[in-house]
């Protein structure tokens, strides 16, 4: 699983100041999506597929603000010695300590292409850190045209915990584009040790047609070996036209990937368009849709292809955001410091700017909570070190949540 542990995130139901205690029974916020006006007025394919009843959490907790200023964060991963590794879309990377204390650089990446969304993105540990020492990222890498694309490469952290050496592209998913958008890029390990890619369709009418291509790395996700080759057992390993490393497809945005601690399930957020964000059960070799069905219209307000939300042979969302959340990170809680979070799934929000706490039974959502809406900032990571949450924000911030 993403060394990016599972954690209780951040339920902080609209907390208080930076470093002042907050008890979540005061002061909630309530899904801000039970209140705003949805984009359209497509019905759900079944009961309780959005919109479903705000919940609060009734344990007390407390948030601190530990850092500012990081520059602008990505990804962020709990890291051996009780320290936090984050991501700079600019092209490097941090090591925190767990108060917050910035320790070091580390440097040695390839050239990133940080225009907009793209740049140095996602990380993750291999499995065998503590023996290889080997790193995996995902970043946009420019191409001699003028175009790029979603790669993944790894490399050895020296004994110093400074440079990357050796730093490797093991997988890129093509074709490459001339755009800023939709790079997807969240890394997973699966408990086999095979490695979870989630790659975007690059927001252009291009790459939107090729999240339906199975010979196109575009709007899909991906699972490879730590050499970036299929994983086995993949699903369309052997089928013409098709490139073995996929695992599903029909994409649009996908930037969260996590594991049920339950059931061991492969779940995923996606951005929609207008309306439509989704949160999907991710099974080998389904298809998920995009663009064909949609809870979405384009920003302009005009309708997307047949403006239809259900076909046979695609899946329908477990649930869906309209107006969207915009989700970044996110993590399922296997804490024990507030029983009532656990198993819990909880989604880092960007344009909505506060965390979707969502109760899951029997894979459908039965209640949601909104958190930290009070920071009115855009949330885009989050991990867990010693029990204790941590996020990351577009604006440099970081956070830390625990039991008060």
């Amino acid at each position: 699983m993403r060394i990016k542990t599972f954690y209780s995130l951040l339920a902080i139901a609209g907390l208080y100041s930076c470093n002042n205690a907050g008890n979540s029974t005061k002061g909630a916020v309530e899904t801000p999506k039970q209140k705003l006006v949805a984009n359209t007025d497509y019905k759900p394919a079944f009961e309780g597929q959005t919109r479903i009843t705000a919940v609060t959490t009734t344990t007390p907790y407390k948030t601190d603000s530990l850092a500012g200023k990081l520059g602008k964060p990505w990804g962020i991963i709990a890291f051996p010695g009780n320290r936090l590794l984050v991501t700079d879309k600019s092209g490097f990377m941090q090591l925190i300590k767990e108060d917050g204390t910035v320790e070091r650089k580390i440097t040695g990446f390839p050239k990133v292409d940080d225009a907009k969304q793209g740049g140095l993105l996602d990380v993750a540990l291999d499995p065998d850190f503590a023996n290889n020492h080997i790193i995996y990222w995902t970043f946009s890498q420019p191409q001699k045209d003028s175009t790029n694309l979603t790669a993944v490469a790894k490399g050895v952290l020296n004994d110093n915990d400074t440079v990357i050496t050796n730093p490797t592209v093991i997988f890129q998913a093509a074709p490459a584009l001339k755009s800023a958008y939709h790079f997807g890029s969240r890394l997973l390990f699966d408990k086999e040790g095979y490695l979870f890619v989630s790659a975007g369709e690059r927001s252009n009418l291009e790459g939107r047609k090729q999240s339906q291509w199975l010979n196109s790395g575009l709007g899909k996700i991906f699972r490879i070996t730590k050499d970036g080759k299929a994983a086995p057992g993949n699903p369309f390993i052997g089928q013409k036209d098709a490139m073995p490393e996929i695992y599903s497809y029909g994409h649009r945005n996908p930037q969260s990937l996590d594991i049920n601690p339950e059931t061991g399930d492969l779940w995923e957020a996606e951005f929609g368009p207008r309306g439509g964000d989704e949160l999907n059960l991710i099974k080998a070799g389904k298809n998920y849709g995009w663009p064909i069905i949609t809870y979405g219209i384009e920003y302009n307000g005009n309708k997307i292809g047949d403006s239809i939300q259900q076909k046979e042979g695609m899946e329908q969302p477990v649930y869906y955001w309209d107006p969207v959340h915009s989700p970044g990170g996110m993590i399922f809680y296997t804490g024990d410091a507030i029983p009532e979070w656990k198993n819990n799934l909880f989604i880092c929000g960007l344009s909505s700017t506060h965390i979707a706490r969502l109760i899951i039974k029997n894979n459908k959502v039965i209640g949601e909570e909104s958190l930290l809406a009070d920071r009115k900032e855009r949330l885009r990571d989050i991990t867990q070190l010693n029990g204790m949450l941590y996020v990351v924000t577009d604006d440099g911030n970081l956070y830390r949540i625990s039991k008060q």
